[in-house]
């Protein structure tokens, strides 16, 4: 439940609410807009139900949130979420942010390479992964922790925020010192331990929907990492798992609008992944971003024949640059920059 309370609710009030739900054995997360503030109460619901909390000084109303996911929600909280990932880069604000680079982190100089080509063309994040799960334990598995520190190479000589994806808790220490934003990827979405660890820091975590399951549960993933006290989550649609065989996975467009209806977290789509083909990358990152994307994430790589992991999904740095040009015209249509 959400205890909505008084535009002129005293900070001595709103703390002994409180304290009085501390006391129930209840969590709270408190949410302060520009009007009034918002406690969310996280536990046993019942346990509440009987105090009589709307007459507490300073609480308005008592709302129930029937969503299984609470502080996700748009009952929790009307408006969006704004990310601040650093280096001026806010996911969630009027425009659309732009992530781009290799699937995998190969060399220092070839990720430098590539990291000023895509900043040139108006990417502001750089995104590669230094740890790869792959399907065939043979297939090329990442640098690690040499990746990482080839990606805050690239970050000081382009200025670019880093995104990279987080497999195991062992990494998660390290990951947090060389990157801006936490990416868990499809596989791990309901990976509930790393969800929790991830959810006792405060770095910005990209959240990928898993390659078969649903939008609710997509929040509920997401609900692990607010429950554990940090709020910058961005979901990420990536494709989902049908019976169509055209393209690697099927992107699930409608679910940018969804997502955005049911939750005030930012919306991030990848098209690359989405449909396993260089070709579709654009016609889907345009897509996207008219459903109201507040990101891509793109695959860009100087030679995609040679490259150790997704060459057919990536982008040549040329192609990544006329696709931003298309971008910047349908943002300026629907209401956004980029």
């Amino acid at each position: 439940m959400i205890i909505v309370l008084r535009p002129d609710a005293t900070k001595s009030q709103i703390d002994h609410v409180i304290e009085r739900i501390h006391k129930l054995g209840l969590k709270t997360m408190v949410s302060r807009g520009v009007e009034r503030t918002i406690i969310g109460v996280i536990g046993e619901e019942d346990i509440v139900r009987i105090q009589p909390l709307e007459v507490f000084p300073g609480v308005e109303r008592v709302v129930p949130i029937l969503k299984p996911y609470k502080l996700a929600s748009r009952d929790f909280q009307k408006n969006d979420t704004v990310i601040d990932v650093g280096g001026g880069v806010k996911i969630g604000a009027k425009r659309v942010v732009v992530m781009a680079g290799p699937c995998s982190v190969e060399t220092e100089r070839l990720l430098i390479d590539i990291a000023k080509k895509v900043k040139a063309s108006g990417a502001s994040v750089l995104r590669g992964g230094a740890y790869k799960p792959r399907t065939s334990p043979y297939a090329f598995q990442g640098l690690g922790e040499k990746g990482l520190k080839y990606l805050a190479k690239a970050k000081e000589e382009t200025g670019l925020a880093l995104v990279t994806e987080l497999m195991d808790l062992r990494d998660l220490d390290v990951v947090c010192r060389h990157v801006d934003i936490i990416q868990i990827g499809a596989r791990n979405m309901q990976n509930f331990n790393l969800l929790k660890e991830v959810g006792r820091t405060k770095k910005p975590v990209l959240l990928k929907r898993g390659m078969a399951n649903t939008v609710k549960e997509l929040l509920m993933s997401a609900e692990y990492i607010l429950a554990g006290g940090n709020f910058n989550v961005m979901l990420c649609e990536r494709g989902i798992r049908t019976f169509e065989e055209s393209t690697r996975f099927t992107l699930d467009i409608a679910a940018v609008p969804v997502i955005d209806a049911l939750s005030h977290l930012p919306v991030i789509v990848d098209p690359s992944h989405a449909t396993g083909r260089w070709g579709l990358v654009g016609p889907c990152s345009r897509a996207a971003v008219a459903a109201g994307a507040d990101g891509l994430i793109i695959e860009v790589h100087p030679n995609p024949e040679e490259a150790l992991s997704d060459g057919e999904q990536s982008l040549y740095p040329e192609n990544f640059d006329r696709l931003m040009g298309d971008l910047r015209a349908v943002a300026e249509a629907v209401g956004r920059e980029l």
